[in-house]
């Protein structure tokens, strides 16, 4: 098996982060690395800013389990919670995909953005999980702050984001695949 099928095959959603600031070497790489994502015509309809700000991570995570917590369906407030009650898992580094909505695919090419990040993040030994939750700070009652504090403007819009740091544990598993789950019409 080549060296891309081995890191796909690894990567996982890690959700346990020891917060050490990653390398901004590696950081360059993974941005470079999401550039380099296609698009539909080439359309590129993306920003991608890269959040190290640790306490500004921190502070979007309490703001989002509050906006969590006052919801009347607490399901996944108490998930949350059964997890250590952080939503960024101390990730120290934030990868925010930014999408300009032009076109019919700038969602479809922001999810591919995304795949870029956590595939690269995963070839430099690094854990990673896509986070459309990241959204919930910025629709919440302090969205307007972190809003600003992005660059997210009025003509731009949250595609994805994904978490990236150091793993807190080592030993993450991917998911059993499903091979059912594909068929061949031939």
């Amino acid at each position: 098996m080549n060296e891309i099928l081995k890191n796909i095959a690894a990567r996982y959603s890690c959700r346990a982060y020891d917060g050490r600031p990653v390398e901004k070497e590696k950081l360059d790489a993974i941005a470079t690395a999401a550039l380099q994502s296609p698009s539909a015509m080439n359309l590129q309809p993306w920003e991608i800013v890269i959040i190290t700000d640790k306490s500004m991570i921190d502070t979007m995570d309490a703001s989002t389990m509050q906006e969590l917590e006052a919801r009347e369906d607490k399901s996944m407030y108490e998930r949350i919670m059964s997890r250590g009650g952080k939503i960024f898992y101390n990730a120290p580094c934030m990868f925010v995909v930014i999408k300009k909505p032009i076109g019919n695919h700038a969602t479809l090419d922001c999810g591919i953005v995304s795949q870029n990040i956590a595939l690269a993040a995963s070839s430099l030994g690094l854990g990673n999980v896509i986070c459309a939750m990241a959204n919930i700070p910025l629709m919440g009652t302090r969205g307007e702050e972190f809003k600003q504090k992005i660059g997210i403007t009025q003509d731009l819009e949250f595609g994805m984001a994904v978490l990236v740091g150091y793993e807190a544990q080592t030993g993450g598993k991917s998911h059993e695949i499903d091979s059912s789950k594909v068929r061949f019409v031939e």
